[in-house]
């Protein structure tokens, strides 16, 4: 049987026939033709392209559909579209994806977030099936269709969506039933909204053609997700983070390894690792993998049968773990669903996974015979389900709750589920991280409002529940008609519009959350967008970069529901920002979803949800990695409860002197670059234009901080001042000079390679590698670069036109004469932290600093243009700034023996990039808004809800791996026998007198009030002399502050916080209270 595929006609009733039998849809973006002048990266012909298995072999020839590989075409991975997507998958996996094709069938809410997600990573070739029509049901999750496309074929409205939001992904369209032939030619095959039965009989296919399979559904609070990639499927990576690589203090004969200075391997059993620059054992430089033991957190065995032949170890040595490739069988789906595999969603919910098996496999068969699905509430149709799976011991509210859910459709269950099954399906193309295995079922019951709810699910009848012909059909049977419109009527701020936030605004529009008069999202982002945004950012297209995050998502969502109340704002939130997000505004809203990426902006949010008692639902992502949690009101500790431990700093000395990892070297480039093209034109600039309070700042440093800064501002006026490019170019070559040769050779002469220390042992030991000083040579792409950028840029900040052909720079550079460098003596070179810190106390300093002052008050200020300072811009290719970066970074590990790190690697840790994908986003913002539900009671008011009903997750899609927990609750605490906990505070409405206001304190807790502060101002204390405090206590208390603190109160303040101290009148202890929230 020939495939057929549907065609829209673009094409004029003149043109020419197409060339080829079949028809095809391609849509590149929005554009869409069936005439086969295709672009090169299309399928030519459906009929003669055969099975294209994605072979795990490497990628060094020509794919049939005319995609070029990587070497032969260098536009195969956008590395600045896919940046963080790279970081997440590795590059390797990226050049995968951009060869697959994946068919994805059903584009209901699930099909078309899979679709989206999967386009969105670059998958080469995605095409879309559908033979439904578009129902009222279908909009409460799909957010491609709209109230005018009832009736339409649902891929078909959706292709045009889909398309365009990544240009180079070919998106094709396919409306007839499907075939076997139809199937053969995809690398993966994805059904969604198919029974059983058809499911089994499209894997059959699948299998009989070694093309890979998953199938994912999803009914009201219930989902799951089945994979079969064959019984020969290969791991190459099974757990997608990088390999440990560390440094050797010891290999005895036992094969036991030991980690320099005790640093943790974070190696399992089983794991392998290779080594080098070993001394003494050098037969392990090289060797092959070798399976580990784990002894101690810093120490392993390789097995003695490995090391007792080879001579003692002398020192030296790097390990670094080998990832090796894993086989991994799947059962076909017909023997899975006799003898399954499942993977654990809750473990609190262990019996869960084989009753869900048996709920899907009874509403498939009850779908098939009564030609529809049970109806929302109707106990006749979960007694059907019921009879269905006798013999089963599943409880019989579990079995109607499924009955009651089957024609539910829920945006955020659909945004989790189909986050998942898109990392599983880029899983399958690229062999990247380990499979689920393979049937994962899913359920958010406890999203049900229960007793404690004016919407109490279990009340819920047939009429509560049935469709009215609404975009939310699907999501008022699961929840119910009052409960859909108290949604309509909720005020949320979304604090972010990125990645999460772009998924958080599309959930919050399709549950219909603000979509009323009564109702608001406030939506507020300071950022623009970038090019590195589309890859996961899908409310955004390539026409809006450098436009306002906040105000095109808005803009987007409108397009998803036009009933969304929506205002962006281009704000950050902090203290800068009260004027606007004010108490008014706070006291105007249900609650807040944090989109943030920095934890300082969290941690401010999380104080404001504290002050003004709201939800706070947090969430965020590292790569494959995500986690949610719930801050309730009065139940649950807040964001700031609980904080990671800060990251380990690199000390000074090893960034300036002995660095051993490129990490080191790539740190020291990103500060040589802010020392050399940012912060000197900075205090240049404040020299010239506010000379007078530069030097009164300069007078408070200390002697080291000011020799340093002075020397900056001479250097940048008079010393390096450049007055043609061709100064430029000899300031660029003479800093080459001086960090990858002179430094090189006044360290050696200070620290020959011989050099030991006062203990006897050798100095170049451990981390310490000994340096070899760089010669320059011209056609060295890493020196010329770095001379080439570091002109350029020098150039750029004093405002010197820099146009030159590679001629004529080599030409100049060429009669730069460069002074021969003698290593000084008496020089000190700091080798630990502590002789640092001691060098830049800079004793007996009196003389530079004079000398300094002196030279910049010679310089005439008058036509001394200021400078153009340059902030590093890590996503710009033609700036040249990740150029100096790496081939600075490059040059120092070439110094140090370290090996390179590629653009790319250095991009990541010089511009601090999060890897970030957009699977992992659509999950977690899934399962936020999932927790959204859980707070939702009559007029606006929160449940008093159970604290076992609210889910903290933790998930790893690489792993898989899903983990969920109650939030942790709020400490109690207490004074007398009141408790309190960080939720409570001591509220007293003004106006009062600060002598009115401390007499109610003391009557309202029984303590003497000692001190009472406001901020940083000292409102009242026990120790104030008699008539300041008489003064003070008569003072109304918003004045007192005033008085104080010498900053008048804000017209939009309405509370003034005061922390008052508080002890026992009986034992004079002090006693913990919480704070006063005084209303104006």
């Amino acid at each position: 049987m020939t495939a057929n595929w549907t065609e829209v006609d673009l094409v004029s009733s003149n043109s020419p026939p197409p060339i080829k039998k079949s028809k095809i849809v391609v849509a590149n973006g929005v554009e869409l033709t069936t005439t086969v002048s295709v672009p090169t990266n299309t399928v030519e012909d459906t009929d003669s392209t055969k099975s294209r298995k994605m072979h795990h072999e490497p990628m060094d020839v020509t794919d049939s559909n005319s995609m070029m590989n990587s070497k032969s075409h260098n536009e195969v991975v956008d590395t600045n579209l896919y940046s963080r997507q790279i970081y997440a998958l590795g590059e390797n996996a990226m050049l995968y994806l951009r060869k697959a094709s994946i068919l994805i069938s059903g584009m209901g809410s699930v099909g078309v977030e899979i679709a989206k997600n999967l386009i969105l990573g670059g998958v080469r070739h995605v095409t879309i099936h559908d033979t439904k029509n578009t129902i009222w049901n279908d909009l409460s999750g799909q957010y491609y269709l709209k109230e005018s496309d009832i009736g339409k074929n649902r891929a078909s409205v959706s292709l045009e969506h889909l398309a365009e939001l990544n240009d180079s992904v070919t998106v094709k369209l396919l409306t007839n039933e499907l075939s076997e032939e139809v199937i053969s030619s995809f690398d993966l095959v994805i059904l969604t909204d198919a029974s059983f039965e058809k499911q089994v009989k499209v894997n059959e296919w699948c299998r009989s053609k070694k093309i890979r399979f998953t199938s994912v559904d999803g009914r009201g609070l219930f989902s799951y997700i089945f994979n079969d990639f064959g019984d020969e499927f290969i791991i190459d990576d099974v757990n997608g983070e990088h390999p440990k690589e560390f440094l050797i203090e010891h290999i005895g004969k036992d094969g036991d390894v030991t980690t320099l200075e005790g640093a943790r391997h974070g190696l399992e059993d089983g794991d392998y690792v290779t080594f080098d620059e070993i001394n003494g054992m050098t037969q392990l430089n090289g060797i092959k993998p070798l399976k580990i033991v784990v002894k101690k957190p810093n120490v392993f065995n390789i097995g003695s049968e490995n090391v007792t032949q080879l001579p003692d170890y002398i020192d030296g040595g790097r390990c670094k773990q080998v990832k090796v490739k894993v086989p991994m069988k799947f059962k076909s789906l017909k023997e899975s669903l006799e003898d399954p595999n499942f993977l654990y969603w809750d473990f609190a919910k262990l019996e869960a996974p084989n009753h869900q098996l048996q709920l899907w496999k009874a509403l498939y068969t009850f779908e098939t015979t009564h030609g529809r699905s049970p109806i929302p509430r109707s106990m006749s149709d979960a007694d059907k389900l019921r009879e269905l799976l006798k013999g089963n011991d599943i409880p019989d509210e579990v079995i109607n709750q499924f009955s009651f859910q089957a024609t539910g459709n829920l945006a955020p269950v659909a945004s989790v589920v189909g986050g998942i099954a898109a990392q599983e399906a880029m899983k399958a193309v690229t062999h990247h991280t380990t499979p689920l295995n393979q049937f994962l079922f899913i359920d958010h019951i406890e999203a049900l409002p229960g007793d404690y709810s004016a919407f109490d699910n279990a009340k819920l009848t047939e009429v509560d529940c049935a469709p009215k012909g609404s975009r939310y059909d699907g999501q008022s049977a699961v929840f119910g008609w009052k409960f859909q419109e108290e949604l309509l009527k909720q005020k949320w701020f979304i604090v972010g519009a990125g990645a999460i936030g772009c998924e958080l605004l599309k959930n919050v529009a399709m549950m219909g959350v603000g979509c009323s008069d009564k109702g608001k999202i406030v939506v507020t982002d300071m950022d623009q967008i970038e090019i590195s945004n589309l890859s996961r950012q899908f409310l955004f297209r390539k026409n809006d970069v450098g436009l306002k995050k906040s105000e095109c998502a808005a803009n987007a969502v409108k397009g998803f529901n036009d009933k969304i109340n929506i205002t962006a704002l281009s704000l950050k939130v902090g203290a800068d920002t009260e004027s606007v997000f004010h108490d008014e505004f706070f006291s105007n809203i249900n609650g807040v979803l944090n989109a943030l990426d920095n934890v300082e902006a969290r941690r401010y949010m999380d104080r404001r949800c504290v002050f003004y008692r709201l939800p706070l639902l947090e969430s965020g992502t590292l790569g494959t990695k995500g986690n949610t949690q719930v801050v309730y009101p009065y139940l649950t500790e807040s964001y700031s409860s609980s904080s990671d431990p800060p990251e380990k700093e690199i000390p000074i000395c090893t960034l300036k002197n002995f660095p051993y990892e490129i990490q080191h070297t790539i740190q020291w480039a990103r500060d040589l670059f802010e020392g050399l093209f940012t912060n000197p034109a900075e205090s240049a600039n404040q020299y010239l234009s506010e000379k007078d309070q530069f030097i009164k700042r300069t007078a408070q440093m200390n002697a080291g901080q000011k020799i340093e800064l002075l020397t900056a501002v001479k250097k940048a006026l008079i010393d390096d001042r450049p007055k043609t490019v061709e100064d430029c170019i000899k300031w660029a070559r003479l800093l080459f000079q001086e960090y990858f040769y002179n430094s090189t050779l006044q360290l050696l002469h200070n620290f020959p390679p011989n050099h030991l220390t006062n203990e006897g042992i050798k100095f170049w030991s451990g981390t310490k590698r000994c340096p070899q000083p760089l010669i320059f040579d011209v056609n060295s792409e890493e020196h010329y670069n770095f001379v080439y950028a570091g002109a350029l840029l020098q150039a750029q900040q004093y405002n010197i036109p820099f146009v030159l052909t590679d001629t004529e720079f080599r030409r100049i550079l060429s009669t730069v004469v460069v002074p021969k460098y003698e290593p000084k003596s008496g020089i000190k070179i700091a080798v630990t932290e502590a002789e640092a810190k001691l060098n830049n106390e800079h004793h007996d300093t009196e003389d530079v600093v004079s000398s300094l002052e002196d030279e910049l008050n010679n310089l005439n200020l008058v036509g001394n243009n200021l400078l153009y300072p340059i902030d590093f811009e890590k996503d710009d290719d033609t700036n040249h700034h990740m150029e100096f970066i790496t081939a600075a970074s490059n040059l120092r590990a070439a110094n140090y023996s370290i090996k390179p790190a590629d653009r790319l690697k250095t991009k990541q840790v010089a511009g601090r990039i999060i890897p970030a994908i957009a699977t992992t986003t659509a999950a977690v913002a899934g399962l936020v808004t999932i927790e959204l539900y859980k707070m939702i009671d009559a007029d606006g008011k929160l449940p008093k809800i159970p604290m076992s009903q609210f889910k903290n997750g933790f998930i790893n899609l690489a792993l898989p791996f899903f983990g969920f927990s109650e939030p942790i609750q709020a400490p109690v605490k207490a004074y007398g026998e009141k408790e309190f906990t960080l939720w409570d505070s001591l509220d007293v409405k003004g106006p009062l007198t600060l002598q009115q206001l401390i007499d109610w304190f003391e009557q309202e807790t029984n303590l003497e009030l000692s001190m009472l502060s406001s901020g940083v101002s000292l409102i009242y204390s026990f120790f104030m002399n008699a008539q300041k405090r008489k003064e003070r206590t008569s003072m109304e208390v918003s004045k007192a502050v005033e008085d104080v603190s010498k900053i008048p109160t804000p017209t939009y303040t309405k509370y003034i916080v005061l922390e008052p101290m508080a002890n026992s009148k009986e034992t004079d202890e002090d006693v913990e209270v919480p704070y006063i929230k005084y209303e104006i």
